[in-house]
């Protein structure tokens, strides 16, 4: 089985620094990481990987077109059975509330945290299988 992890940024740069970060991970197939550089592409693909198991959705907050908060309510809906977590550099009260009120499980801060992270994940594949 394949488990995935979806990571939704416009930098280009975060997906180097997550396959730095998750090497060992990845190499040893614990899991796959799949980048998307925007909300309309992160939709696309959580619809599209049904053959697999899509356990987590890791989403910038901040991007143009569609937002990661206007790409939440949408996301919950087609995938309600898939964990989303926001990130941003602002985590400012109001910000953590508007994300959990559409429906993200939390919200992380940049420079992310990659050890609470590792430990979300590790939850998330112990749930997987």
């Amino acid at each position: 089985m394949s488990v995935y992890i979806l990571v939704v940024d416009d930098e280009p740069d975060v997906e180097a620094l997550f396959r730095q970060h998750f090497r060992r991970d990845l190499r040893a197939g614990r899991f796959l990481m799949e980048f998307a550089p925007s909300a309309a592409v992160a939709l696309q693909r959580a619809v599209e990987i049904r053959d697999a198991t899509l356990i987590l959705i890791l989403s910038d907050i901040n991007m143009p077109g569609m937002s990661g908060l206007e790409m939440l309510p949408e996301v919950r809906t087609r995938r309600p059975d898939v964990p989303v977590i926001m990130i941003t550099a602002y985590g400012d009260a109001e910000t953590r509330k508007k994300a959990i009120e559409r429906g993200a499980e939390g919200l992380l801060t940049k420079p992310i945290d990659f050890a609470l992270l590792r430990h979300e994940i590790d939850a998330r594949l112990e749930e997987a299988a």
